[in-house]
């Protein structure tokens, strides 16, 4: 079976770690040279060390002793100084190469036009956050990598210089320790990749929980939905654990690999000191340079599981931004005004539905089936890529198809039912753009004015994460303000009064009427106060319109009609 995680992406991971390396070369160069100032200082100090032994035991004399003691504080405020600036340099531009990747993610989410990337939101949202900062790890990776090399490299040629095999066993043990490791770091970007994948996926979960509790708990389904979220939880939990697993296998192998490495040469060292090939300054050294030596081998070592935990997650990254847009949209703009035709469409429970809405009037259309009201909302709304279905959509005579879809929603808004509420004021959710300034006729029409006089802030209350402090007609009302205060052409809304009292209800549908007078309103309801306050009512049944009039002459001539929009 094959799942979005496992197609190969049309811009491999590879592409995404060379632009961010490309990005950062300077911080890059220059974090390189500290790290490997500090390497290559904390390398002379076991030298030193050797050295002093030797001449101190040779002179004996105390100007060489203090030449010593300062050469020491030199190599150590070397170490501390080229340490900290180096990782700061590297650190900075990791978080902002991460904060890069973040905003480029997040920004395929935003584009008008959906990309099909086969994810769901709550896995969009994990590869912007852990799999943007492991991809930015490169940055650090790879100057660590060299930086390490060149300790392991000053380290072989100082035990060269005192013996010829001493060298050559910390250049042969290095190279098999990498070989052994870097088979090992494959299977630990595999699983890595595997397991973020599971992550996302019980993110994705959560989050549909979360927002669908209420429903899941009024026809007994929580249990069911908890059973489910657990079972991909428990998933995810037993990749990590694998990862986990892993790692450690990989963590314990180098650490033993280099610790073998660090004996050897220890021994060796002592051989040679007993046969009097090495002297006993050149020993101190040997052991001393044998000890150090093990932490730059273990972050030479653990490189290669890094960058391959990067690369799983540059792939991942890459299934969003390099997805194909779900559709191409034309470049056309909507003539001003405009009405608006559906001619002959078919998608889902639509079986040819046709009708045309003029410029200017307020038409209502009420569905038999809950579901052609859902699919004539999403194929208005642009959530049905026009060549996914059969027929035309065209406003101001120009089709869906050859106009952009900036333009096209700036002209023609589909609010849904079930708009969401964000973090913020009344005033921001009203206006997030604060260019409105048909702000206050929005609040009156939608009859918001009773929430706004009750709290002290006025339209400066704060509103908590999806309206949870408001009731359901309150965000509700909330939501058709919104959609009023954007003031465009066209304006289509989906059952924007079924969470408020009748009384309400009445007084949302004349106000509405009187400010949306003069521009093109279509208002998907069985609402009997808008259908009697629209100019038309279309009957949507068996996907196609049956019959139009005002709500008085329907209900009238029509008993189908009066049986189903009268309460």
């Amino acid at each position: 079976m094959t799942t979005p995680d496992s197609r190969r992406s049309r811009r491999p991971g590879s592409s995404i770690l060379r632009t961010a390396v490309r990005r950062n070369t300077r911080a890059m160069v220059l974090g390189t040279v500290l790290m490997g100032l500090y390497q290559a200082a904390e390398t002379a100090f076991p030298i030193a060390l050797g050295l002093i032994v030797e001449h101190t035991l040779r002179d004996r004399s105390v100007g060489s002793l203090a030449l010593a003691v300062g050469a020491l504080a030199v190599i150590i405020t070397t170490v501390s100084l080229s340490w900290r600036f180096g990782m700061r340099v590297l650190q900075k531009a990791n978080t902002t190469e991460a904060h890069r990747w973040r905003v480029k993610v997040a920004a395929c989410g935003l584009q008008p036009v959906a990309r099909d990337t086969g994810l769901k939101s709550g896995e969009v949202l994990t590869i912007a956050t852990e799999d943007a900062d492991q991809t930015a790890d490169i940055v650090e990776v790879v100057p660590m990598l060299l930086s390490s090399m060149v300790a392991v490299l000053i380290a072989a040629v100082a035990l060269g210089t005192a013996n010829l095999w001493l060298g050559l066993l910390v250049v042969v043990g290095t190279v098999a320790i990498l070989s052994v490791l870097s088979v090992m770091s494959r299977r630990i970007g595999s699983s890595t990749k595997e397991q973020q994948a599971r992550v996302a996926r019980a993110g994705a979960k959560v989050a549909d929980l979360i927002t669908g509790l209420r429903p899941l708990h009024g026809f007994g389904g929580n249990h069911a939905a908890f059973r489910s979220y657990r079972r991909v939880s428990t998933e995810a939990k037993e990749q990590a654990v694998t990862v986990a697993r892993v790692n450690g296998v990989y963590a314990g192998t180098a650490l033993g690999l280099n610790a073998v490495l660090a004996v050897s040469v220890t021994l060796t060292a002592g051989w040679l000191a007993f046969d009097g090939q090495i002297d006993i300054g050149e020993l101190v050294m040997a052991v001393g340079l044998a000890q150090f030596v093990m932490e730059p081998l273990r972050l030479f070592s653990d490189m290669p599981k890094y960058v391959m935990m990067a690369r799983a997650s540059a792939e991942r990254m890459a299934l969003v931004l390099s997805a194909a847009p779900v559709s191409v949209p034309g470049e056309e703009r909507p003539v001003p005004g405009g009405a608006l035709e559906i001619d002959c469409v078919r998608y889902g429970a639509l079986q040819g539905v046709k009708f045309h809405v003029p410029s200017g009037e307020f038409t209502a259309i009420t569905a038999y089936q809950p579901r052609a009201a859902a699919d004539l909302a999403a194929v208005l709304a642009l959530a049905v890529p026009p060549e996914s279905y059969e027929g035309e959509v065209r406003v101001g005579g120009r089709p869906f198809a050859e106009l952009s879809v900036e333009s096209l929603r700036a002209h023609l808004l589909v609010n849904p039912y079930d708009a969401e509420i964000f973090a913020g004021t009344l005033r921001s959710n009203i206006d997030p753009s604060g260019t409105s300034t048909t702000v206050s006729e929005a609040v009156e029409a939608s009859m918001l004015t009773d929430v706004v006089a009750l709290h002290r802030q006025g339209l400066d209350y704060e509103v908590r994460d999806r309206g949870s402090n408001l009731s359901g007609g309150q965000r509700q009302r909330l939501s058709l303000a919104r959609a009023l205060a954007a003031d465009t052409e066209v304006l289509v809304l989906r059952d924007p009064t079924t969470a408020v009292d009748a009384v309400t209800e009445q007084l949302v549908a004349r106000r509405l009427a009187e400010l949306r007078r003069g521009r093109t309103t279509v208002v998907i309801t069985s609402s009997p106060a808008l259908l009697d306050a629209a100019d038309r009512v279309l009957v949507l049944d068996g996907g196609v319109v049956k019959a139009e009039g005002t709500h008085r002459l329907l209900l009238d001539s029509d008993p189908a009609y009066c049986l189903a929009v009268t309460r």
